[in-house]
């Protein structure tokens, strides 16, 4: 996944209200950007931190710049919740996920469950259907652990009790976590911080749902996927 246009560096003043972030350029212009990212961005949100904005050209938006990425001496992290979806999608058309790689149709945003949308629906002539959910990774509390949840998700608990579903229907499901840093070579859940997420998890890999983990490759140009990450379960 390329940027549309060059990132601006700057620093970052403070992270508030989840979505904002007041950054000043480096030509001592001070702005408010979008931050989007809904958690808690533990360890990515400190005053001062070096970061990079894109510029949207929409005259519509309220917001003109977004908080991309977020520059620590172990490397740059990713903070857009909206790009995992992007960077995996590239992936699987490119059949660079070995695990997933037969499918030959992809297809995003399908219905699913109840009240949901899969991420990703995968097919292919002689084998199971595959729903596949995204789930972005950018907690670090220990070196080189990568950590999901930062915070508590009700939604994400509910995706893992859908994905649990399909299973029972016959269809395979896949859980696959990217992690947007570099500096991580393996994977757990923060079940300290959200213990019905951890408990879900469990059911739902009792229930046959696959758990994958792939880092990230990142740079002020692209994000592309990584290597497997092994997860600690």
């Amino acid at each position: 996944m390329h940027f549309p246009s060059p990132l601006i560096r700057g620093t970052l003043i403070r992270r508030y209200k989840r979505f904002l972030a007041d950054v000043t350029l480096e030509t001592g212009e001070t702005l408010t950007a979008h931050c989007a990212n809904p958690g808690a961005m533990t360890g990515l949100n400190m005053p001062g931190l070096p970061v990079w904005l894109s510029k949207s050209e929409d005259p519509k938006r309220k917001l003109a710049y977004s908080l991309e990425l977020v520059e620590l001496p172990t490397g740059i992290v990713g903070i857009n919740t909206a790009h995992p979806n992007r960077i995996v999608g590239e992936a699987l058309r490119a059949r660079a996920i070995p695990e997933l790689a037969a499918y030959d149709c992809v297809r995003p945003e399908v219905r699913y469950a109840e009240k949901s949308r899969v991420d990703f629906l995968l097919t292919g002539d002689g084998l199971p259907d595959c729903y596949l959910e995204i789930k972005n990774v950018h907690l670090v509390r220990a070196a080189g652990l990568a950590e999901f949840p930062d915070s508590v998700t009700t939604r994400g608990a509910r995706h893992l009790a859908d994905l649990a579903r399909m299973i029972g229907e016959g269809h395979r499901a896949v859980m696959l976590y990217l992690v947007q840093r570099g500096d991580c070579t393996q994977f757990t859940l923060a079940a300290d911080i959200d213990r019905a997420y951890a408990s879900a998890f469990g059911d739902a890999r009792a229930a046959g749902v696959e758990a994958l983990c792939y880092a990230t490759d990142i740079t002020s140009e692209a994000i592309t996927l990584g290597d497997p990450l092994p997860i600690r379960e």
